[in-house]
C-alpha cells in the first residue's frame, strides 16, 4: 500500500508519513464511509446491530486510525508543511462528523435498534445510546437551514481553535534570551545552564542560550536569583499570543478567542441550550451548571482562607509582597527551609529509567499486568520509546513514551488515542496510546533526572494511557477512555498521582543516578511531609481558572475582549489569593479550554480530583497492594471505558456516592468542626 495513512495492518509508520500524504489519505477514508453508509442505509430489512452500528463502528474506527498519527504528530514535529495540511483537513473532518450527525435516516435507524434493545450487553446499549445523544447535539432535528448554519459554526471552530494553539506554539518557539553575564545566571541549576550553554554553541554564539520551554521556564521561576531574569522570563511566559509583551500583536489570540465564544455560544442556541455551558454538560457527569458552579464555590469557600494564610506565611518569609514571579522562587525556598528539601535536590535521585521501572512494577502488582519494552518499526524521534502491555491471558496493549522537550514540540503533558480497542466483524486491535511530557532532556554528562513534581505529571499521565489501555470493550466509541464522560476521564490519572507521594512507593522508583543509593529516610519523610505545602495556593489557584473557563461559557451571548478580561478579574477578585500583574494574558495560551477539549469542563479536573482521592482512600483503608481492591478498581473502573455511567462505575468500585472529604484531607485542608 503505498500510502502509510491507509495501511492499519500494524503501528503507524510514523517515517513514512509524509504532509503530502496526508490530505489525499484522510479524503480517500471519507468517500469510502460515506459511501458505506449510503449503502447500508439503502439495503431493504429491519435494522440490525450487525451490519450496521458494526460497520459504522469500524469506520469510525478507520478514520482514527488515519487522522490519530497526523493529529500527534502535528503536535510533536510540528513543521510548516505538516500544518499545512493538518489544517487543510479540519474543515474536511468537521463537515464529514455533522454530514453524519445530521443523516437523518441514520438517526432513525440508530433509534429503531435502541428501541429494540433490551439492556443484556451494556457496551451495545451504551453506544446506542452516546450515538442518539451525539446526533441531537448535532442538529439532526434542526431545519436545513440551521442545519447548514451549524455545519459552518462546526467547521469554523475546528479552524479557529487549531489557529489558537498554532499562535501559543509560535509565540513560545520564536522567544529566547541570550546571556553572556555568568552572575545573571545565579541560582540556576547545574543541567539549565549546562543545557543553555550547549545551546549557545550550537547556535555559534558567546554565552548561554534559553528557550522558553516550560522545564526551562519553571527552572528560571523557580530558582534565578536576580529578579529581574524572573520578571523577563514571566512576562515573555504570560503575554504569549497576546496584544502585548515581546511579540505583542504578532500572533495575538484576542478575536480568536472572542469568535470562538461567538460561535459556541450561537451553536447551542441553535440546539436550544441557554449557552454553551449546558451544551457541554451534556456529555458530562455533572447535570447542571448550577450544581458546577456551587461545587467550585463551596470548593473555593473551603479553601481560600488556608490559601490566604499560606500567602501570607509566604509574605512574612519574603520580607515583602509577593509579584507574581517572585511566587516560585520564594516558595521553593520556603518549601527548603521548611521540609529542608527542594526539587533540584531531590531531581538526582530520579533518573527517568528508575522512575519508569518503578512506576511499571506499582502498576503489575496493582493490576496484575506485564510492561516490556519493545521495538516498534519506526517512530518520529529517536528518544521515544515502545512499550508492550501483556496480562496472564495475553496481550493488552501498547504505548509510545515521548517525555522530552524541544523545539517544535507542543508544550504541557498529555496522553492521546493512537489505536482504539476494536473487536468487530472484521477488525481486531489492541489499544495503543501516546504518553507525552515536556521535561529536560538528559544532558552530555547526566542522564535525564526528574523533579518530584515531574514525577506526579508522569504518574498522572500513566494513569491515563492505562485507562486507555485496559479496557474489555470491543466498541470503539465506548473503549477506553472513548466514551467515558468528561468529568471522570481524570479519576484514574488522578488517582495514579497519589502513589508518587506513598512510602511504599518511593523507594521503588528512586536512587541516586550515579550509585543507585536510596533516598536517605530522613529525606523521604520530608518529602512526604511536603506533599501538603501550599495546597490551598495551588486549589484555588485550579479553581480560578475553573469559574473563569465556566463563567464565559455560562454567558447568555458571545463576550467581547474586554468582557473576557472583566469577568478573569472577577474571578481572580472572588476567588484568588496571589495578585497579577495588568500585563498578565492568561487567557491568550489557555489552550485547554480555546484549543482543547476543556471547554467548559475544566472543572472536571477538581470534579474527578474528588472521585480519585475517594477511591484512593479504598486502597488506604484495605491496603495499598490489596489484591482485591486492585481487581475491583481494575474492572469496575479502567477495563468498562465509556460503557458503564461514571456515576455508576464509581459506585461499583466504592459501594457509595463520591465524598470530598479524602480529597481535603489528602490536601491537608483542615476543616472546621
Amino acid at each position: 500500500m503505498n500510502n502509510p495513512l491507509l495501511d492499519h495492518s500494524g503501528l503507524p509508520s510514523f517515517n513514512r508519513i509524509n504532509p503530502e500524504l496526508v490530505e489525499p489519505a484522510v479524503e480517500a477514508v471519507l468517500s469510502d464511509n460515506l459511501a458505506m453508509i449510503d449503502r447500508l442505509l439503502a439495503a431493504p430489512g429491519p435494522r440490525a446491530w450487525d451490519p450496521l452500528v458494526d460497520s459504522l463502528e469500524s469506520m469510525e474506527h478507520r478514520l482514527g486510525r488515519t487522522w490519530a498519527p497526523v493529529s500527534h504528530l502535528n503536535a510533536v514535529v510540528n513543521s510548516k508543511e505538516l500544518r499545512e495540511a493538518y489544517n487543510r483537513c479540519l474543515p474536511k473532518l468537521s463537515r464529514y462528523s455533522t454530514r453524519i450527525g445530521q443523516n437523518e435516516s441514520l438517526y432513525r435507524a440508530y433509534l429503531e435498534l435502541a428501541e429494540a434493545d433490551d439492556g443484556t450487553d451494556r457496551a451495545r446499549s451504551a453506544v446506542l445510546e452516546h450515538a442518539l445523544r451525539d446526533f441531537r447535539l448535532s442538529g439532526v432535528a434542526l431545519p436545513e437551514e440551521k442545519k447548514a448554519r451549524f455545519r459552518e459554526i462546526m467547521e469554523r471552530m475546528s479552524s479557529l481553535q487549531s489557529r489558537f494553539e498554532e499562535n501559543v506554539l509560535d509565540a513560545t518557539n520564536a522567544w529566547s534570551r541570550q546571556i553572556v553575564d555568568r552572575d545573571a545566571l545565579a541560582g540556576l541549576p547545574d543541567d539549565v545552564v549546562e543545557r543553555a550553554r550547549s545551546a549557545a554553541k550550537a547556535k555559534d554564539l558567546k554565552g548561554w542560550y534559553f528557550s522558553l520551554d516550560f522545564p526551562t521556564y519553571y527552572a528560571v521561576q523557580s530558582h534565578a536569583e536576580k529578579r529581574a531574569l524572573r520578571e523577563d522570563f514571566y512576562r515573555a511566559w504570560t503575554t504569549r499570543a497576546s496584544d502585548t509583551g515581546p511579540f505583542g500583536g504578532r500572533w495575538d489570540n484576542t478575536d480568536t478567542m472572542v469568535e470562538i465564544l461567538a460561535l459556541r455560544h450561537e451553536a447551542a442556541s441553535l440546539l436550544d441550550f441557554a449557552n454553551y455551558a449546558e451544551f457541554s454538560l451534556a456529555t458530562k457527569m455533572a447535570e447542571s451548571t448550577d450544581q458546577v458552579l456551587e461545587f467550585l464555590g463551596d470548593l473555593a469557600e473551603r479553601c481560600r482562607p488556608a490559601a490566604a494564610a499560606e500567602l501570607e506565611q509566604l509574605s512574612s518569609f519574603a520580607g515583602h509582597p509577593p509579584e507574581a514571579w517572585d511566587i516560585a522562587y520564594y516558595s521553593e525556598k520556603l518549601r527548603k527551609q521548611r521540609f529542608s528539601i527542594s526539587e533540584e535536590e531531590l531531581r538526582p535521585y530520579f533518573p527517568v529509567d528508575r522512575v519508569l521501572e518503578g512506576l511499571f512494577d506499582l502498576t503489575t502488582r496493582l493490576f496484575g499486568i506485564e510492561i516490556r519494552q519493545a521495538s516498534p518499526p519506526d517512530t518520529w524521534h529517536e528518544e521515544v520509546r515502545y512499550y508492550q502491555i501483556r496480562d496472564g491471558e495475553g496481550p493488552r496493549g501498547g504505548f509510545y513514551v515521548d517525555l522530552y522537550a524541544r523545539k517544535h514540540k507542543r508544550g504541557g503533558a498529555w496522553m492521546d488515542d493512537c489505536i482504539g480497542r476494536a473487536r468487530l466483524k472484521d477488525i481486531d486491535d489492541l489499544p495503543v496510546a501516546f504518553l507525552v511530557c515536556n521535561f529536560m532532556p538528559p544532558s552530555e554528562n547526566r542522564p535525564a533526572l526528574l523533579t518530584h513534581e515531574e514525577v506526579v505529571t508522569l504518574f498522572h499521565e500513566f494513569g491515563h494511557t492505562v485507562h486507555h489501555l485496559l479496557t474489555r470493550v470491543p466498541y470503539p466509541s465506548v473503549s477506553g477512555i472513548n466514551g467515558v464522560a468528561w468529568d471522570a476521564v481524570e479519576l484514574p490519572s488522578q488517582f495514579m498521582e497519589n502513589f508518587a507521594w506513598r512510602p511504599e512507593i518511593i523507594p521503588a522508583i528512586s536512587g541516586h543516578y550515579e550509585d543507585g543509593r536510596p533516598l536517605p529516610e530522613d529525606t523521604l519523610q520530608r518529602l512526604i511531609d511536603s506533599r501538603n505545602f501550599q495546597a490551598a495556593m495551588a486549589m484555588v489557584r485550579q479553581l480560578e481558572l475553573a469559574l473563569f473557563d465556566f463563567r464565559i461559557h455560562s454567558a447568555g451571548r458571545g463576550l467581547s475582549a474586554a468582557e473576557i478580561r472583566e469577568t478573569l478579574e472577577s474571578v481572580r477578585r472572588d476567588v484568588a489569593v496571589v495578585s497579577y500583574p495588568d500585563f498578565n494574558r492568561l487567557p491568550h495560551a489557555f489552550s485547554h479550554i480555546f484549543g482543547g477539549g476543556y471547554a467548559a469542563g475544566y472543572y472536571s479536573y477538581k470534579w474527578a480530583e474528588v472521585l480519585s482521592a475517594d477511591a484512593f482512600a479504598a486502597f488506604e483503608e484495605e491496603g495499598i497492594f490489596d489484591d482485591d481492591v486492585g481487581r475491583r478498581f481494575l474492572e469496575t473502573i479502567l477495563e468498562v471505558g465509556g460503557s458503564i455511567p461514571a456515576a455508576e462505575a464509581f459506585v461499583a468500585f466504592r459501594g457509595r456516592a463520591p465524598s470530598p472529604e479524602p480529597l481535603l484531607r489528602l490536601s491537608g485542608i483542615r476543616q472546621e468542626g
